[in-house]
Formats: C-alpha cells, structure tokens, sequence
C-alpha cells in the first residue's frame, strides 16, 4: 500500500490524496489550488498521477478546495466512479458548475483585455467538463460500506463540517491479524473536521480505529472564541437596529449563510432582536439553503433546527434575490433592515455594490463572519481601514465595523484532538495535511505527545509506504 499527497501538503488547498493498495488506485478529494498566485498556477500543472487510470474518487464534502480541480479530471480521461454522501452530490451540482462558469468567464476576460499570454487564453475547465463529472456521482449514504473491489470496502461518517461533509474510512484486507482490525488495514482521511455544540451542524462521529489517519490542521495551532455568537450578534445588531441602520453580512454561500440565518431566526424568535426583513443577495446562497431545507432531518444537521413544524432555516421575513434587477432595487431601501450576500471576504460579488452604497453611513454596519485573509478587503475593514477602493473609487468607512468570532465550521487544535481521542486506540500512523508549515508542523508535535502516534507533515508528490 502506497500514500502520495498531490496537494494539501503543507498548505492550506488543494486537497489530492491518493492511494494504492490491491491494483486499486482511489484518490481521495480532488481540491484546487487558491489563494495566491504561486499556488494557483499549480492547477495547470500536471497532477503528478494519471487520471484516466484512476479506480476510483471519493470527495468528503462539497467546498471548491476540496472538489474544484474534479471537472480538469475529464480532459485527463477519467471515468469514474466519484463517491460522496447525497447532500454533498447536491451541493456539487452548484459548486462545480459556478466553479465552471467562473473559470469561463475568467477566460473570456482575459481574451478580450488582451493580458494572457496565452492565445487564446483558455479556462481550466468548462461546464461541459462539470457536467460530465457530476454523471459520475454514485452517491453513498452514511455509515453504508461501498465495496470498491473485492478486498477494498469504503464507510463515509459525519464530520461535522458543513451540510453533507464526512471523513473516509478505507478497510483493505491484507490477512493480518493484530487485533484492531482482523486481516485489514484501516486508512481515515478526516477531511475538514466540524466544530462540536454549534448551531446548524450536528457534531462528528466518533473516530473508529485505524492504523493510518490522514487529518487537517487549518486552525490546529488556534483556539476559537467562546464568547456566544448570540450574545456577539445581538450586541452589534441592537446597536445598529436602534439607530435605524442596515447591517451588511459578507457570507459564504455554503454553511455560513445558512448558520447565520439560523441565528437570526432564533433570536427574533425568542424576542431577543426586533424583526426586521433580511435579503439574502446571492443565488448560490439561495441554491445551497434550499438544499439545506431538503436534509433538515439528516443525521449531520443538529436536530433542534426545526421548530412548530415548520422545516424553516431563515426567519419568516426573509427576501430572496436571484436576479440583478432584484439586487439593485436593494439600493433604496432604508433601514433597518439586514442584507447576507457574498462574497464573505469581499473579493467580488454583489457585496461590492452594497458596500459601495452603505459603507459611508455612520448608521449602518458591516459585520464580518470569519477569518479575512491578507489583501481582502474584509482584512483592510478589520485593520481599522479607512477607505476602500471598489470598483476604481475610494469609499469612506463611516459605518461600524465588527467582526463576529466562533463561526468556523473548522475545528480548532482542541477539538480535532477531542475528535482524535473518540478513537478506542490511537492510530498508528498520523499525516498533518491542509495547514500552513509552520501550524502543521507544530500540530503534528502535538499530536505526537498526546497520542504516541508516529507523525508525518508530507512535502507535496511525497510518497509514503503503509
């Protein structure tokens, strides 16, 4: 049995881990690269395995870090099958062909301003590529064994992430028996491990035991907030609401609106916030919150989210808005009122438009979700900028800026190990993968004192024996 690592491999994207084991090639998680530009070129580049003589893909759940590079799968030849939970098959069929469609018009950008030195410039993939992959979805409900070959079984359980998202256990026979796994070797990708005791999504399953554990490390050096988002979100909204202001929320379309929304629902609800219309300005929000409504009973979405009856995430005045037309009628509309629209750092989208609209008023507030990288604008806003430039003009900050902690649907260092310790005996082996260097390296230290574990941090194309 083989481990290779094509991506995720001492940085944060990218997620491409393949194994091999009994003439069987499975690939698990086929991620692209983002973020700066260095690593966004290695989509480009060849992937460093043959995808046409792939056996098999299986995704843990839907984010584009995770699943973007799968459509680029099809001009290499691969036939499938890709394997992940129903809920993460529906959230693809938005994900890859936005991811498709960006990748187009990217393309066509650069064609008609002339700054690619390709001619003509090219996307990385098409629809039609996105297309082609999503017929090869197989979906595999949770904790149900996929036989892959005759010696090779697949389980997909809840962790907890988002809407859908599991870690992969792998049994391949081998006829040993050491009393963990009699005559198999069992191999874990974690995928992004969910949070425990937050609102939306339930916590992750046990871990089982296994030899091999192949597990992220994005926040495995932090710690989050433990102040209550309740208590963070009902101060800053009551602030804005009494002087009659618009609250502009810059959402993740997946998870983040849909965890937000559940917050304001419960705390108009309880009477805790005056309720007041809420615009939710983005069709894939829009997309992906209607896929939410379809698994409010799913074993991976926390059981108190429906009340009365009623299979409702949003509360009851909330505005939809699929089409330009209807985002623009936004602009004069006074407050108060909240307006959720992508994207959560305010790299593009139709939050653009809003901020250039609000953020000049003292009355409104702009409240953040989450992290904000280096050179986003929701960074300059947390650094105390004063201006902002949009669209080729510089836009004063006047409005109140504030920044809501706790809303990661990534575990931190504390509760990744929690999660590694539902596992009845340590794993043997540990790789730290999906973290910067610095925080995987120092995570795997840990991991290594708290467990025993033989601990890895792999190089990217690193190849280990198992």
């Amino acid at each position: 049995m083989k481990l290779t690592f094509h991506g995720a491999a001492r940085t944060v994207t990218g997620s491409r881990h393949l194994l091999e084991a009994e003439d069987q090639r499975i690939l698990i998680d086929c991620g692209m690269f983002q973020g700066m530009k260095k690593l966004r070129l290695l989509n480009w580049e060849d992937p460093g395995f043959d995808p046409g003589f792939l056996d098999h893909l299986v995704l843990t759940h839907a984010h584009i870090d995770h699943t973007g590079y799968t459509p680029r799968l099809m001009q290499y030849g691969f036939k499938g099958p890709i394997h992940c939970t129903p809920a993460t098959a529906e959230l693809l069929e938005i994900m890859l062909m936005d991811s498709a469609h960006i990748q187009e018009e990217d393309a066509s950008w650069a064609n008609k301003k002339g700054f690619s030195k390709h001619k003509p410039a090219e996307p990385l993939y098409t629809s039609f590529d996105a297309l082609q992959a999503l017929k090869l979805i197989q979906p595999t409900k949770f904790s149900k064994w996929r036989n892959l070959s005759p010696k090779i079984r697949l389980r997909l359980s809840n962790s907890g992430h988002i809407l859908g998202a599991a870690f992969v256990e792998i049994r391949v026979r081998d006829g040993r028996s050491d009393g963990v796994n009699e005559g198999e070797t069992t191999v874990i990708y974690s995928g992004d491990v969910g949070r425990y005791d937050v609102p939306l999504h339930s916590d992750p399953d046990d871990l089982p035991a296994c030899d091999v554990l192949v597990v992220e490390s994005t926040y495995g050096t932090r710690e989050h907030e433990h102040q209550p988002v309740l208590d963070q979100i009902r101060q800053e909204f009551e602030r804005t609401m009494h002087k009659r202001g618009v609250v502009l929320l810059p959402s993740f379309a997946v998870g983040r609106t849909q965890m937000v929304g559940l917050i304001l629902r419960d705390l108009m609800r309880e009477g805790e916030l005056e309720e007041v219309p809420i615009h939710i300005d983005s069709p894939m929000a829009i997309n992906a919150t209607t896929i939410y409504s379809r698994h409010l009973y799913d074993c991976n979405l926390d059981k108190e989210i429906t009340f009365d009856g009623r299979n409702r995430i949003f509360p009851k005045k909330v505005k939809l808005h699929r089409t330009v037309h209807e985002s623009k009628m936004l602009n004069n509309l006074d407050g108060p009122r909240v307006i959720i629209a992508a994207s959560g750092m305010m790299t593009g989208g139709r939050i653009l438009h809003h901020l250039s609209r609000r953020l000049d008023d003292h009355h409104n507030l702009i409240l953040l979700t989450g992290y904000q990288a280096v050179g986003t604008r929701g960074r300059a806003l947390q650094d105390g900028a004063t201006s902002l430039r949009i669209h080729g003009q510089n836009i004063d900050v006047n409005a109140h800026v504030a920044t809501i902690k706790g809303l990661s649907s990534h575990a931190d260092g504390n509760e990744i190990m929690r999660w590694i310790g539902t596992a009845p005996t340590p794993p043997k082996k540990v790789f730290v993968v999906h973290g910067e260097e610095e925080n995987a390296l120092e995570f795997a230290k840990r991991i290594n004192r708290e467990t025993g574990a033989e601990v890895f941090v792999p190089h990217m194309k690193e190849s280990f024996e198992i």
